[in-house]
């Protein structure tokens, strides 16, 4: 084909030849690791481990925590029960009563019967909050209510009457003293066989409004009738 295209231009340079075609450089492959499967059989097994010691620490905590829940119930009740016995013992101390025990006077063998006012043997009684006044009276020192009780043995029976005791009440020293508890008992020395020892106990008790300064004692009717014994004839009070 007859080329019609013409220019002035010059045509592009071509380019040199080379003697010899060089090589094209690929980059080397790296070495292989020969510790990097080791390493995560390690991190494996550190995963592993902490998981159970996890999952251990939470069973552990559970079942403890489950075991002190039920053992937490019988230590409060041990610690109720020791609370309420110190409390008690603390209340027993303070407490405001009187035991009193009988004082036994000497009676001669010509003394008439005579009707009187029992007397305390302080040394054996016992007194708090409460004060021992003339031989016989009970003097309040602290207002409430106090539940009061006697009980007066007698060893010999009256042929004309029956067998009273009273406790007798008063305001305060210059007061009038009035009945507050009144009891009877029978004692017929008739009745049985006469190598036995007939006794009868009057017994009374009740709860009485008391104020400072109110005064108690125990009347009978007879001194020479009561049995003496220790713990025969009794009389006392505590404050509720």
């Amino acid at each position: 084909m007859i080329n019609t295209y013409q220019t002035s231009m010059a045509p592009p340079p071509v380019p040199p030849r080379l003697a010899g075609s060089q090589p094209v450089l690929f980059p080397a492959p790296l070495p292989p690791r020969r510790h990097s499967k080791s390493l995560i059989r390690f991190l494996v097994a550190v995963v592993l481990l902490h998981l159970f010691l996890s999952i251990g620490g939470f069973i552990y905590l559970y079942y403890n925590d489950k075991m002190l829940s039920f053992q937490l119930p019988s230590r409060k009740g041990e610690e109720g029960q020791t609370a309420q016995f110190s409390s008690e013992k603390q209340d027993t101390s303070h407490k405001t009563l009187a035991q009193m025990a009988i004082f036994h006077p000497l009676h001669s063998s010509d003394q008439k019967s005579a009707p009187g006012y029992l007397q305390w043997n302080i040394d054996h009684s016992v007194l708090k909050n409460v004060a021992y006044y003339h031989n016989s009276w009970l003097t309040i020192l602290e207002p409430g209510d106090y539940y009061i009780y006697s009980g007066v043995t007698f060893s010999r029976g009256d042929s004309e009457r029956p067998l009273v005791s009273m406790v007798k009440l008063r305001k305060n020293e210059n007061d009038e003293e009035s009945v507050a508890m009144k009891a009877y008992c029978n004692l017929s020395s008739s009745s049985g066989s006469p190598s036995i020892r007939h006794l009868c106990t009057a017994t009374q008790a009740a709860v009485i409004r008391l104020e400072r300064g109110n005064q108690l004692r125990v009347w009978v009717q007879d001194l020479l009738l009561v049995n003496y014994e220790e713990g025969a004839t009794t009389f006392g009070m505590y404050k509720l």
